[in-house]
């Protein structure tokens, strides 16, 4: 019996010989090779049969066998250069009954064992960084392996359980959490969202997730949402009253967006006004394209707003874009957006376009006289197929918004001269509605000065102020070309400069109240005369234009910088 369990053991030990990862070799007092395994065939290079009889000194010179058998000591952590290859090696001396018979080695790659240390230490900086997110999250989070055991057990859980880990970790579950049913989860394989689990006395909110690898459970997750069910109720009250609030705003911007911009803010009793705020309010209904010609400070966006502000897109965006503004190399990506990298010095990620700003509100294209040709193409395919392309970009974005235009210029003309495509213009024109100029509704210059005046003061800061009937009458004379826009700028003027409570005719600006012949007596001096002329025009010009410098020079035909340097010359800067 005795020698069949040795046969046994023996066979034992030759299969583990055999299927060892590692090379082994065994030498005799010699150093000839008595025996080596598969592995250590890999490593030397050689087949069995060749190299048993053979010197292992032949094959690895620096072996450190002669030290082995010569000190009869063992030796660890030796390293073993062997066909441009490093290992690890331990060697010991075979003794039997006393004898030295010979020594073994046992040999592996160190490429192997450093890539099994730097796994070794990514998975330990995984391990740590994984335990201080779970360590630092407002939720109680326990983690179980498959058979229950406590692996992690996160310190919000241990705060809320008044434990410590090391006294929980390693625990089954139903040891350590009251009422738990991880274990449940680890057997029906099915997560349990939302279940209500009492602990000391709370109703929490919890979650419980197996965790699964190749379809087999291997753990699982639970963690505590809220601590106790009142936590929820205060966070319900907390989110309707925020609802509420953000109503109640919500409710107050409309308010003030229709007190601010509405038909009611076009001051006029007059038939003409009449009118139109008749035919904006049947339009505002509607998506249709509008566009609004009329002169310059007539009122064309404070319309374009009203409209908005009455049609079905009233609580989306109105995003308004001056065509004459915007230089002509950057209209349309201020239009139409672009992708990151698209040109040099593209912000990263891109930037929507105002027709993607505007989306499911009305997009206000002020001055559409001045659109540079090229991209009045562009618009016109946008108009007809309801998408825009970024620059940078090879697809398409649909959008859904209401275009509406206005301009002080003859489009017509515009056609004609073959600065305005007429595509466009119909495109356009769909809706078209005409401010009217104040010179062609001077009934409602009484209301519009009492209107202004009251707003002015209120905007100032100081008391209500009135106003003479002699001023009266030199406003009433005018022809106003700068209309409503002029008006305003002429009262703020006299409201800074009376020292009364009443605008009398010498508050007013002397251009306004001076006689048509610009002549003095006597005065006959050519140069003169037409310096002070061009003087009085260009500071009219400037006061029409409401302060824009570019405005005031197309008012006056002249380029800009002719304007500027006139401008410095008569000291209006």
């Amino acid at each position: 019996m005795s020698e069949l369990l040795g046969k046994h053991y023996v066979e034992q030990l030759k299969t583990a010989f055999e299927a060892a990862y590692s090379g082994i070799v065994l030498v005799d007092t010699r150093i000839s090779i008595v025996a080596l395994n598969p592995a250590a065939e890999r490593i030397l290079g050689v087949k069995r049969g060749e190299a048993v009889g053979k010197s292992f000194m032949d094959l690895v010179p620096e072996s450190g066998f002669p030290e082995v058998l010569e000190q009869k000591r063992s030796q660890a952590g030796c390293s073993l250069k062997i066909r441009e290859k490093v290992y690890l090696s331990n060697r010991s001396p075979v003794i039997v009954s006393g004898q030295l018979v010979g020594a073994v080695a046992v040999m592996q790659d160190m490429t192997e064992l450093n890539q099994c240390r730097i796994q070794l230490e990514e998975t330990r900086t995984l391990k740590n960084v994984l335990e201080a997110i779970l360590n630092s999250a407002y939720e109680g989070v326990v983690v179980v392996d498959e058979n229950g055991i406590i692996t992690m057990f996160n310190d919000a859980y241990c705060r809320f359980l008044n434990v410590k880990q090391e006294d929980v970790v390693g625990k089954h579950v139903t040891d350590a959490i009251e009422n738990t049913r991880m274990h449940v989860v680890l057997k029906t394989g099915k997560a349990e969202i939302r279940h209500i689990q009492r602990i000391h006395g709370h109703d929490m909110i919890c979650d419980r997730i197996p965790i699964k690898e190749d379809g087999k459970i291997t753990g699982a997750v639970g963690k505590v949402l809220f601590r106790d069910v009142s936590e929820v109720d205060e966070l319900l009250k907390q989110t309707e009253h925020l609802k509420e609030q953000l109503e109640y705003y919500k409710n107050e911007l409309a308010k003030e967006r229709k007190t601010k911009y509405s038909l009611d803010n076009i001051i006029g009793q007059s038939r003409v006004i009449a009118v139109l705020k008749e035919l904006a309010g049947k339009c505002a209904k509607s998506s249709s394209t509008v566009l609004i010609r009329g002169e310059s400070g007539t009122g064309k966006e404070l319309l374009a707003r009203a409209i908005h502000n009455l049609s079905p897109r009233r609580n989306n965006p109105l995003i308004k874009v001056n065509c004459a503004a915007v230089p002509e190399n950057l209209l349309e990506s201020e239009l139409f957006g672009y992708e990151e990298g698209a040109f040099t010095g593209a912000k990263k990620g891109g930037k929507l376009g105002k027709f993607e700003q505007a989306r499911g509100g009305t997009i206000f294209l002020d001055e559409i006289g001045d659109m540079p040709v090229k991209m009045q193409a562009k618009l016109l395919r946008v108009l007809q197929e309801k998408e825009i392309e970024r620059l940078g970009s090879t697809g398409t974005v649909k959008v859904d918004v209401r275009v509406i235009a206005a301009t002080n210029r003859n489009l017509e003309e515009l056609i004609a001269e073959g600065r305005f495509r007429e595509d466009l213009f119909y495109r356009l024109n769909v809706i078209s509605l005409e401010m009217p100029s104040l010179r062609s509704r001077k009934e409602d210059i009484h209301l519009l000065v009492d209107f202004l005046v009251q707003k002015l003061c209120k905007n100032m800061g100081i008391g209500r102020k009135a106003i003479s009937p002699a001023a009266y009458d030199i406003l009433f004379r005018y022809s106003w070309p700068g209309n409503v826009r002029e008006l305003e700028n002429v009262l703020e003027r006299a409201l800074n400069v009376i020292d009364n409570d009443t605008i009398n005719p010498e508050h007013l600006p002397y251009y306004i109240r001076q006689p048509k012949d610009l002549l003095k007596d006597g005065e006959f001096h050519l140069k003169s005369i037409v310096e002070d002329t061009e003087k009085e025009v260009m500071r009219r010009a400037f006061s029409v234009a409401g302060g824009n410098a570019l405005e005031a020079a197309k008012l006056l035909g002249i380029s800009k910088s002719t304007y500027y340097e006139k401008a410095a010359k008569y000291g209006l800067q």
